[in-house]
């Protein structure tokens, strides 16, 4: 059987990969921590943040795309928060069944409460990463992220 060779470039994206791994979970629960007293956890921040950073307003499965999350699970996190009056829905003029989401006034304050609490602390994760190195990764990180998207894994053997 023959055993499969990375490159110096497959090592090194590998390595980047763990890296990310390990700092994505580091974030979302650094996230819970800073905006539990709002009543918040990351993935209710994340999705708030979708709403808002959004052209218009969108059915769950858009938000989810875009988050590139799993539909029913954002599904499931947009009920709890219209449970709690963080966001409302609305019809949908070109679907039926796949209804609109919205920000509610109160869905507003939460998310503005919460990049308040963002902005030190995001100040003071970034002290001492130099501006140049910060957007290199963010290129590298972008780039990836459009290859996956167009691209079936498969297709990139």
């Amino acid at each position: 059987m023959l055993k499969s060779q990375r490159t110096p470039a497959g090592d090194a994206l590998t390595d980047l990969m763990l890296d990310l791994f390990r700092l994505n979970s580091l974030l979302l629960t650094a996230g819970d921590r800073l905006v539990a007293r709002l009543g918040l956890t990351s993935a209710r921040w994340q999705i708030l943040g979708a709403i808002v950073h959004a052209e218009r307003s969108q059915p769950v499965a858009w938000l989810a795309r875009d988050l590139g999350a799993n539909r029913q699970n954002v599904q499931r996190i947009v009920n709890d928060l219209h449970a709690e009056g963080l966001v409302a829905f609305e019809a949908n003029p070109h679907h039926r069944r796949a209804q609109l989401v919205v920000l509610t006034e109160k869905g507003r304050r939460a998310f503005d409460a919460a990049m308040a609490l963002q902005a030190p602390w995001v100040n003071g994760l970034s002290e001492g990463l130099a501006i140049k190195d910060l957007q290199a990764v963010h290129r590298v990180v972008t780039a990836l992220r459009k290859k996956l998207e167009s691209n079936d894994p498969d297709d990139l053997k």
